[in-house]
């Protein structure tokens, strides 16, 4: 597991394991997000199996599933507000880290969209999803 932090409250990382939810609660991560539909791999363990797994472990878990298709989905507030949260350190996951670091980007305040695009370039995140977001609804103001 490759967990790669985004701020000092958020991290993402790769698709984890029955077996890391109890090393992620240990580092310190309060709430796991979990943003693949079940299904989309058949080899990823079924949201509710993670969901228990975060239960024991003292975390708090949400299941909100995004596809590039569906980006960034009806729950992005939602989102934000779990990223934004100092008080409760948050790991999202997903395949590849790659639409949880675009979430981030996509919540940001427009304030500071250049600095995040930036942190997540950096840790080598393709931002073609949140970019295109941020374009579009630049189109619509």
């Amino acid at each position: 597991m490759n967990i790669v932090k985004l701020t000092e409250n958020l991290a993402v990382s790769a698709q984890i394991s029955l077996d890391d939810v109890e090393q992620i609660a240990a580092a310190g991560y309060k709430v796991l997000i979990n943003n693949r539909p079940d299904g989309e791999d058949s080899h990823q363990p079924v949201g509710a199996l993670i969901a228990t797994a975060a239960e024991a472990a003292g975390m708090e878990y949400h299941h909100i599933p995004i596809t590039a298709a569906s980006f960034p989905g009806p729950d992005l507030e939602a989102i934000t507000a779990l990223f934004d949260d100092p008080s409760r350190p948050v790991l999202a996951f997903c395949r590849s880290g790659t639409r949880c670091a675009n979430l981030w980007v996509a919540g940001v305040a427009d304030s500071d969209l250049a600095g995040a695009m930036k942190v997540a370039s950096q840790c080598g995140f393709d931002l073609s999803m949140a970019s295109s977001f941020i374009t579009d609804a630049a189109q619509r103001k």
